[in-house]
Order: structure tokens, then C-alpha cells, then sequence
């Protein structure tokens, strides 16, 4: 897999499940990427970051300072 593929992947991983081939391919690719296990997680952040400003959430002042 190349990493656009994964990065496409991971993706389609937000809006929907990835069937059992995508996430062997894409759990492999990430294994062997730091560069798609970065992406990865800062996929993971945005969402997380995301899902608390439409709670209502505001940012902690230790994550406003490292930015």
C-alpha cells in the first residue's frame, strides 16, 4: 500500500468501517509509516478536538501554549 492509499483509508475510517482487507492493509502500512502513523494521529486529534467544540468544549490553556 502506498501512503496516499493509507491516507485515503484512514480517511473513509471517520465516516465509515473499514472492511477487514483495508484495515489488515491499512494496519501494516502504518506499522512500516511514521509518517502515515503521524497523519493517523493527528486525524485522531482533529476528531477529538472537533467532537469537544461541538460539545461546547474550549481548548485547555496547556494545549494553547504548545501550539
Amino acid at each position: 500500500m502506498e501512503c496516499k492509499q493509507a491516507t485515503q483509508l484512514l480517511s473513509q475510517r471517520q465516516e465509515r468501517p473499514l472492511n477487514r482487507g483495508e484495515k489488515f492493509s491499512l494496519r501494516l502500512h502504518l506499522m512500516l509509516c511514521k509518517g502515515c502513523r503521524n497523519f493517523a494521529g493527528q486525524m485522531d486529534s482533529l476528531r477529538a478536538i472537533s467532537r469537544g467544540y461541538a460539545k461546547g468544549e474550549s481548548p485547555s490553556s496547556e494545549d494553547s501554549e504548545t501550539k
